[in-house]
């Protein structure tokens, strides 16, 4: 048993109550797993600040559903107790398969729900209804049969009365009530154009969470609660393949990599890092923005996503960093390049007002800020031998981003469309030189191997020839 925290929409206040609900248990002392459903990377931060343990992602577009299967089953066995935040409206996801045109729940809050047979405790903003609460409630719990609604949580309750309505209304369902929260004026996550601004440029974060956990230690009915999130064995799931060790590098010094982790660029999934240690590589951790070089002893670069656009000044006047990131590529050093990664190796970020901010200068290519959000899942087919796949590849990941390059690469790594349908997406990427990857599409490597596998062996090439020491 674990539960599963699915929202009726978006906006209802899933994130809140799952920080709530894992910020008294760790008050309380318990060991928590938490998973997110979907590709995001923001919130798993906030799961991960509060319980300590890094938050794992259930997608199985990015991977498979076998993958989020094994994922759930490893993971949540190595705490007491588990807990999975869902994505958008629990029934919100998208076709897949012949089902196309039939089904648009794959890769839902449902879908994981049904794959990994969890009860779902539904929230329900209830800011604007009181009677209404019922029907809506009543419609979750009829919709699907398969899906066990375990109870609801009241969000932005307004008062005695409102709660009183609100109440009465569900009597007739007989749907257990597992927690109110009132409408709170003093826990405010602040946002901006890609969600949730994250955990790292929050000073007050750790006051904030002693509120949520205050909050958590009343609002919730845990003598009904803490049952349903106890973590039990799983053994009709698969565990993780055990060839990973036995994949491991030859070389008998590790492949050391050097992960660009700041305020800037923070987009990881935790299991893409595991994978790399798991294959033999080291690990360096470091700044691009309050470093004065690159780490010594590296065979290979990784800049993940973030928001490298908020930060484009510091970035930018950290000119020791630009001339080593851009002299190390240009003499081979493998680099992988996602999103915001990709914005650093531009020539310029020209922010959200117009002003330019110059980067590394690898790619001949300038990042534009924009209105407009480009959003949605993708299946890419390679164009090319590249530094993770070869040519005619099929990969799938996810796109998040409000910025647009001056210039298309020729040619191009991927040709892209989305996901669910056959519309073409264009093509993008960079590969040039040979030893970069830069896109924007985010990559889970959960099902794949051989994409850092390919990395590598790639940076293994650089370790035996002794270039960089």
């Amino acid at each position: 048993m674990t539960l599963v925290i699915a929202g009726e929409r978006s906006g209802v206040g899933k994130t809140t109550v799952t920080l709530t609900l894992l910020a008294s248990l760790r008050r309380r002392d318990r060991l928590v797993q938490s998973f997110k459903v979907g590709p995001d990377y923001i919130d798993p931060m906030f799961h991960q600040h509060v319980t300590g343990r890094a938050c794992r992602n259930l997608d199985p577009v990015l991977t498979s559903e076998a993958y989020v299967q094994q994922c759930f089953a490893c993971h949540s066995q190595l705490s007491e107790y588990a807990l999975v935040e869902g994505v958008m409206g629990l029934f919100d996801g998208i076709g897949h398969g012949k089902e196309k045109q039939k089904s648009t729940d794959f890769a839902s809050t449902a879908h994981i729900a049904r794959l990994l047979d969890l009860p779902v405790v539904l929230v329900i903003d209830c800011s604007r209804l009181s009677g209404s609460v019922a029907a809506i409630a009543h419609g979750y719990q009829s919709f699907d049969p398969r899906i066990k609604i375990a109870g609801v949580v009241l969000n932005r309750v307004g008062s005695d009365r409102h709660l009183s309505l609100l109440k009465d209304s569900l009597e007739t369902l007989q749907l257990p009530i597992l927690g109110v929260l009132r409408r709170q004026d003093n826990i405010t996550i602040p946002d901006r154009h890609l969600g949730l601004v994250p955990t790292a440029e929050l000073p007050q974060l750790n006051a904030l969470i002693d509120r949520l956990a205050d909050l958590g230690d009343t609002c919730f009915d845990w003598q009904r609660l803490l049952p349903l999130l106890k973590s039990e064995p799983l053994p009709h799931f698969p565990s993780f393949p055990t060839l990973r060790e036995a994949k491991a590098t030859s070389s008998s010094s590790p492949v050391r990599i050097a992960i660009a982790r700041d305020r800037a660029f923070n987009f990881y999934y935790q299991d893409n890092l595991d994978l790399l240690q798991q294959l033999g590589a080291e690990l360096v951790f470091w700044s691009p923005l309050e470093d004065a070089g690159i780490p010594k002893d590296v065979q290979g670069m990784y800049f993940g996503g973030g928001f490298p656009e908020v930060f484009a000044q510091q970035l930018a006047e950290n000119i020791n960093v630009r001339d080593a990131v851009k002299t190390a590529i240009l003499q081979g050093m493998p680099t992988v390049a996602e999103c915001g990664g990709l914005m650093y190796l531009c020539e310029q970020i020209i922010d959200f007002e117009g002003k330019p901010w110059s980067m590394a200068g690898v790619l001949p290519t300038s990042a534009v800020m924009g209105g407009r959000l480009t959003l949605g899942y993708r299946r890419a087919v390679a164009l090319q031998d590249n530094l993770l796949v070869k040519a005619n590849t099929t990969v799938y990941g996810h796109e998040f981003h409000r910025s647009h390059l001056t210039f298309t690469p020729t040619p191009p790594l991927f040709e892209t469309s989305r996901y669910d349908c056959d519309e073409n997406m264009g093509c993008e990427g960079w590969g040039l030189p040979a030893n970069v990857y830069a896109s924007y599409v985010h990559l889970h490597w959960g099902e794949s191997e051989e994409i850092p596998q390919q990395f590598l062996k790639e940076c293994l090439k650089v370790a035996s020839s002794g270039t960089w020491i």
